[in-house]
């Protein structure tokens, strides 16, 4: 895969709350997105008042690791952008600033969804034939390619729940026992 990746704020922030992001860009080395509207997300006072998570970003992009990208008005994407933070289709429920710009930039530039909001975005990545990943996916990804082993992606898994990141299992070995009876 050499697919850009679009990060939603949750899926980035699971990372950069536990020092983590030193793992996304190792394995996805220069394609991490970062949408203007969830790097403004990510530039709250009240975040970085608690954690420092702009900083983060702001040093993979020095690193070239990372972007910040904008949707310009009128482009392809900002018509999605805009119908799905304000007038979406019948059925569709309207969505959060930064989950909608990942979807409208990813579907745009052919490029995989990075988020953790499933209630939210479902029903857009079935609408836009969109490839999806999560956290605990990217955190497999990175077991498979030999930069934690499940020890360590345990040990992530635990600080992000601390953070408050919902993961959906109570630890990364459940998701795999989860991951591998669906296979």
């Amino acid at each position: 895969m050499t697919e850009p990746l679009f990060f939603d704020t949750d899926c980035i922030s699971a990372f950069l709350w536990v020092d983590g992001e030193s793992i996304v860009a190792r394995l996805y080395p220069g394609r991490i997105i970062i949408p203007e509207q969830v790097y403004k997300e990510l530039s709250h006072p009240g975040l970085n008042h608690i954690k420092g998570l702009k900083s983060q970003i702001d040093v993979l992009v020095m690193d070239k690791q990372a972007q910040v990208r904008s949707i310009i008005v009128g482009a392809a994407a900002y018509e999605i952008y805009y119908k799905l933070t304000t007038i979406p289709d019948a059925g569709h429920k309207i969505i959060g600033a930064g989950e909608a710009a990942a979807i409208a930039m990813a579907k745009e530039q052919d490029g995989i969804l990075a988020s953790n909001n499933l209630r939210d975005i479902l029903d857009y990545v079935k609408a836009y034939g969109l490839v999806h990943v999560t956290t605990a996916d990217i955190l497999k990804q990175a077991m498979d390619a030999g930069l934690i082993d499940e020890n360590q992606g345990n040990a992530i898994w635990q600080k992000m729940l601390a953070r408050r990141r919902r993961l959906g299992y109570d630890s990364f070995s459940d998701f795999l026992a989860a991951s591998r009876g669906r296979s």
